[in-house]
């Protein structure tokens, strides 16, 4: 297990099986009332990128359905909703810097997908 997966994971819970995940697509999960959007990229590393589901220009839970892509060497996902690109890493808005999604750190242990609890980024 490598020192970043110690650290996730003793700090995070698992939210899910890497089985649930489909390649090069997102799904949504839910943590404490929020909805949080993964993304398995099995071409990258990491393979697992974590950011918060609701897009915050169109209000809706929406980022797990975008299409995820690469804009200038940024891994992206394209909201559904108005098009925005938001960095899987930083949760950066390209469009609105102002703007971001909250990031969360992932590991995978024995076959489950942990997530950290706190937002890397906010």
């Amino acid at each position: 297990m490598s020192k970043a997966s110690q650290s996730i994971e003793s700090q995070a819970i698992t939210l899910c099986r890497q089985a649930d995940l489909i390649a090069n697509s997102g799904v949504c999960a839910e943590l404490n009332g929020e909805q949080i959007a993964l993304f398995y990229l099995p071409d990258e590393t990491p393979q697992i990128y974590a950011i918060g589901n609701r897009d915050p220009i169109g209000g809706a839970n929406v980022l797990s359905r975008g299409i995820v892509g690469d804009l200038d060497g940024r891994l992206v996902v394209a909201s559904p909703l108005y098009k925005q690109h938001f960095d899987l890493v930083t949760g950066e808005c390209l469009e609105d810097t102002a703007i971001s999604v909250p990031v969360f750190a992932v590991a995978v242990v024995a076959e489950h997908v942990l997530l950290n609890q706190s937002p890397l980024n906010q």
